[in-house]
């Protein structure tokens, strides 16, 4: 996975950014916040989350299933690899 690699610096920021509000949301938790506050929070790791998917995703499509990544076998077990990961992420 080059694009990962290539964009390590960059994904792992966001990584530690959701890490920083994960860890707000469970002090909220733990200190009994408001639960709009908590509710508001939740949806900002969920925010976080989905950008850090998106980012990760275009990636992977550009880099693997563009016009010259790859023959069609290899491009067709690569798309069937993104509907499953896309499956489980909307669950």
């Amino acid at each position: 996975m080059a694009h990962t690699v290539a964009g390590k610096k960059k994904l792992l920021a966001r990584v530690r950014r959701i890490q920083g509000q994960t860890a707000a949301l469970e002090r909220a938790l733990d200190e009994g916040t408001d639960c709009i506050a908590v509710l508001q929070q939740i949806a900002a790791v969920r925010g976080a989350i989905s950008g850090l998917m998106s980012e990760v995703l275009e990636g992977h499509l550009r880099e693997h299933l563009g016009p010259s990544a790859t023959d069609d076998a290899t491009r067709s077990q690569d798309v069937e690899a993104v509907v499953s990961a896309l499956r489980s992420y909307l669950k």
